[in-house]
């Protein structure tokens, strides 16, 4: 028999222990805000320019953070050279710190097959995030990879989540209690991870602009990961967010922070200005963990 595969959820800790932290660094290419230097040095190659780019920013902070975070849209937003971006930036992230795509997918079986096969089989992504819009049959197959996470959509970060998020939904589950409908994704999320034998592998999406809702989330889901994006450039209030979105030991949690780390300069010294930014995150972090108790 061969060894058993570490779940997601064991992986990201063991990361955030190597590196105390709990921080996530989003890799979300934009050209321009590249340094002018950087982007004269590859001409017309994006492809190269974006993998220079971040290999810089991995390079700068592999050691404060628990995971990487590129976000599909920004590569896509290139095309074929996106792309190729995009599978050059995962083979650049280390093995050891989990490598989560921002793809929010989602579809019928046989298309979420293809999916799962292609972002976890053919461009090696550790975890993804899906949107469970269409029900259990949507997310089965991501399940089928065993050791590689789902986080799924629950209450997102952006100002008009609530338009739907918020509404209330009564009787699911036999529950004759009308609950926000994140809250109820927030239960399923629960269901599923033990209806697909996923406990360490199912987690949460939940948007650093709402701690009140990511305290209800984590109640519900006490063990899994919380990807929590929205820290910095949204406005997420980082004390409330570590204290709503650790679990009972302090991690849990992996508090993403894209722009305000890779743009914190747009000049020559882009790496060094994101490696104290991380550097700067990651100590607020672990004060919120250890004034919360658990770090």
């Amino acid at each position: 028999m061969g060894a058993a595969v570490a779940d997601f959820a064991a992986r990201v800790r063991e990361a955030a222990e190597r590196n105390d932290s709990l921080l996530c660094v989003g890799l979300d290419p934009d050209l321009t805000r590249f340094p002018g230097a950087l982007r004269e040095r590859h001409g017309d190659d994006l492809a190269g320019l974006i993998v220079a780019f971040n290999r810089a920013i991995v390079e700068a902070t592999s050691d404060l953070v628990c995971a990487y975070k590129p976000n599909l849209g920004f590569y896509m937003a290139y095309g074929l050279a996106g792309l190729e971006a995009l599978a050059r930036t995962r083979e650049i992230i280390p093995r050891d710190i989990p490598a989560i795509l921002d793809a929010k997918v989602n579809d019928i079986g046989h298309t979420a097959t293809a999916y799962a096969a292609g972002y976890f089989e053919r461009f090696g992504f550790d975890a993804v995030t899906a949107s469970a819009y269409l029900g259990s049959d949507g997310l089965r197959p991501f399940f089928a990879h065993r050791g590689r996470g789902v986080l799924i959509l629950c209450r997102t970060s952006n100002p008009s989540a609530g338009e739907l998020q918020d509404l209330p939904v009564a009787g699911p589950d036999g529950d004759p209690a009308a609950r926000p409908l994140y809250e109820v994704m927030a239960r399923r999320i629960a269901r599923w991870a033990e209806e697909f034998g996923a406990r360490g592998d199912c987690g949460a999406v939940v948007g650093a602009t709402y701690p009140r809702e990511l305290a209800i989330v984590r109640a519900i889901l006490p063990d899994a990961p919380i990807l929590i994006p929205g820290v910095g450039a949204q406005g997420g209030a980082l004390a409330e967010t570590v204290r709503a979105g650790t679990d009972a030991r302090g991690h849990g949690a992996i508090v993403n922070a894209s722009r305000g780390v890779t743009y914190a300069s747009t000049g020559a010294d882009f790496a060094e200005a994101a490696r104290r930014v991380a550097l700067d995150l990651r100590a607020a972090i672990n004060r919120d963990r250890a004034d919360r108790g658990g770090a």
